[in-house]
């Protein structure tokens, strides 16, 4: 790596991944916790249909983030997660319209969207385009 700021998105970008691997499983696993930890309320009567759907969302972006991280394709890492910023804000709309919803829950999806904005930015400006013409 070649300086500071590289390193910093390196891990952040990592840490992104590994997380959303995570809360991934997390809803896969444990939907009701996972529900309750995230602040959104399902009524589920036994379907954890939205639950399994938030999980395998959440799974395969932090599978895609890690790849694109690890093949070294910083360009459509930066295009992957700003076009990704649309989920945790999407997410911040759910939480915040939810009548029950705690102000604490809307943190870590500001967060992910200030993240998500930057290291997208970043990895955008940091990188040479590619010219290519052939479809």
């Amino acid at each position: 790596m070649k300086n500071t700021s590289e390193k910093i998105a390196f891990y952040s970008t990592l840490s992104i991944g590994i997380l959303l691997v995570f809360i991934g499983l997390f809803f896969l696993l444990n939907p009701l916790a996972a529900e309750a930890g995230f602040g959104i309320s399902v009524p589920v009567n036994g379907n954890f249909s939205f639950h399994y759907i938030k999980g395998i969302r959440d799974l395969f972006s932090g599978i895609t983030i890690l790849g694109l991280l690890w093949t070294g394709e910083r360009r459509a890492l930066g295009v992957l997660l700003l076009a990704g910023t649309i989920v945790p804000v999407m997410d911040f709309c759910l939480v915040l319209n939810n009548p029950a919803y705690e102000a604490g829950k809307l943190i870590q999806h500001l967060v992910a969207i200030v993240m998500l904005l930057a290291l997208g930015g970043y990895y955008l400006s940091s990188t040479a385009k590619k010219t290519s013409h052939a479809l």
